[in-house]
């Protein structure tokens, strides 16, 4: 068997991960600016700031969770006016990497040039608080399970200790589902132990045992393992990142566990300056009756990478024609660190295009999924094309080899990956088989448009 087609197996195993959602709101800026000011052109937090930070960013900057400060009251933003301004206005935050208008997606956000705007004006004018009864009421969040009791709850076998300092850290833990029968997954819910430290996860299936042979040999808690989890995996749940909400899948639709499974969570930790403890935990909710559709995830994918060192405009594509009509309800774009740009875009039978998503500034440390608003219809014959760039040379930053050295397809630090999880619905696991053959004959092809 060949490289290339062992790195095709490989993707297609992973492809069963499935849609986190990262919460935001939909803006409103453009009335900020003009209902909020009329008759007085002061902006003020009470009037104008609390209500953008409060949608936009406290999900992360509260007590307890991943974000440096918390923005909850007027005191803590007034000492981080200019900080917000400089960051809003360079959109290094809050961190929402899909350019507008390469597709309609859930919990966006994106602030709008007006809203950046406001937090400039506020700032420069020496960041006054205004009226109070101009103050909205601060947003709630739920401590326990917010779906309710899950059917089936894993917790981490031991506490896995971070230390102070150093590069942040992927690590890997088996999870046992004790699972006699096959069974279909409505929506999961990650807490995690520490949110100063775990900076975002993702939730894969292993039915092989591959995953306790890996971590048997690794004496610390779990297994160490950047990009992927070092094996292929047998499927995917999902993931988190800091101010994720969990969801339920539509009724009737379901992500299939085989029988006989292990989860495995892989975890993003960020050391935060002090040694600290994590010990995380993954409700799971179980269908109680079988699916009349599945999720799968269509993993679109150029594993024929090399990139030359000094190269600092590497391009590459891959292209899959869709066998039958396609719904999309979503994607996942994935590069690592020489990543630069990534564009998704459908081409229909009659020529015309359609945008999925673009990724203008890939940082592998913000990288998400994204659900649409409405799932988007495609006819047999579709063409999904992925453009992705990359930057090996010693201006990228986060360039992991100094000096630069040649880079190919891998899941080391090192290694790139140019692959995008495009999240379709199907009927049953035959069309959903069907649909992995005819990617699999023409990635082999070498997957080019």
């Amino acid at each position: 068997m060949t490289r290339t087609k062992l790195i095709l197996l490989s993707i297609l195993a992973i492809g069963g991960l499935v849609l986190l959602v990262t919460p935001g709101h939909v803006s409103r800026a453009a009335s900020l600016s003009n209902e909020n000011n009329t008759g007085d052109n002061t902006v003020t937090y009470n009037k104008d700031i609390a209500p953008i930070l409060y949608k936009n960013c406290t999900s992360c900057h509260r007590a307890g969770e991943v974000a440096p400060f918390t923005l909850l009251d007027y005191k803590d933003a007034a000492k981080h006016a200019q900080q917000l301004a400089l960051v809003t206005q360079s959109r290094y935050m809050p961190p929402w990497k899909p350019e507008p208008g390469y597709g309609d997606f859930q919990d966006v956000r994106h602030l709008s040039d007006a809203e950046i705007a406001l937090i400039k004006r506020w700032a420069d004018n020496g960041a006054p608080e205004g009226k109070p009864s101009d103050r909205p009421q601060p947003p709630v969040f739920t401590d326990g399970w917010q779906m309710g009791t899950p059917d089936q709850i894993l917790k981490m076998p031991e506490a896995y200790k971070l230390y102070a300092e150093g590069r942040d850290v992927y690590q890997c833990f088996v999870l046992p589902l004790n699972n006699d029968d096959d069974k279909y997954v409505a929506a999961i819910e990650f807490r995690p132990g520490n949110r100063k430290a775990v900076h975002h996860a993702l939730v894969f299936l292993d039915n092989t045992g591959t995953a306790r042979k890996l971590d048997a040999q690794d004496p610390d808690v779990g297994y160490r393992s950047f990009g992927g989890v070092g094996f292929r995996p047998s499927g995917g749940l999902g993931g988190w990142a800091p101010g994720a909400s969990p969801y339920r899948l539509p009724d009737g639709i379901g992500r299939p566990v085989k029988k006989n499974s292990d989860v495995v969570l892989q975890i993003h930790y960020h050391p935060t300056g002090k040694a600290e403890m994590d010990q995380s935990t993954i409700g799971i909710y179980y269908l109680k009756t079988p699916p009349k559709q599945i999720i799968y995830s269509l993993p679109l994918a150029q594993p024929r990478l090399d990139i030359q060192p000094g190269d600092h405009n590497y391009k590459v594509t891959a292209a899959f024609t869709a066998p039958t009509d396609v719904e999309v309800v979503g994607l996942a774009p994935h590069m690592h660190l020489l990543g630069r740009e990534m564009k998704v875009t459908a081409v229909l039978p009659d020529g015309s295009t359609k945008p999925l998503i673009w990724i203008k500034d890939w940082d592998f440390n913000w990288q998400g999924q994204y659900l649409y608003q409405q799932p988007l219809f495609f006819p047999k014959g579709t063409k999904f094309q992925l453009d992705a760039v990359y930057d090996n040379s010693t201006d990228n930053p986060r360039n992991p080899s100094s000096p630069p050295k040649r880079v190919t397809w891998g899941e080391q630090t090192t290694d790139e990956m140019a692959l995008c999880f495009i999240s379709i619905v199907v009927k049953d696991e035959a069309e959903m088989a069907s649909m992995r053959r005819a990617f699999i004959q023409q990635m082999a092809g070498g997957g080019r448009p």
